[in-house]
């Protein structure tokens, strides 16, 4: 089973991943192609917390695993939208 400790630092993580990946995509929707590095590095993110989710998800019990659902269910839908901006 996952420490809380290790769970609590996970979740600030994905908060990280999610927090940095707004900032580009609201840069990406006003500046259009000027960022498109940091663009990609945002989703590159994305994508790797959405895997370390399911790795770690593994060794969660049920509460544990439902705040990581809700949290996976953030990433994805950041994800959608970034594939989907205009860009």
């Amino acid at each position: 089973m996952a420490t809380r400790q290790s769970m609590d630092e996970f979740l600030q993580h994905c908060e990280d991943v999610l927090r940095y990946a707004k900032e580009q995509y609201t840069e990406a929707s006003k500046l259009e192609h000027y960022n498109d590095t940091e663009y990609v590095k945002a989703q590159q993110m994305l994508e790797h917390a959405v895997n370390d989710l399911a790795h770690f998800s593994l060794s969660c019990n049920a509460q544990q695993r439902e705040q990581l659902h809700r949290m996976r269910l953030q990433l994805e839908q950041l994800q959608n939208d970034m594939i989907l901006l205009r860009h």
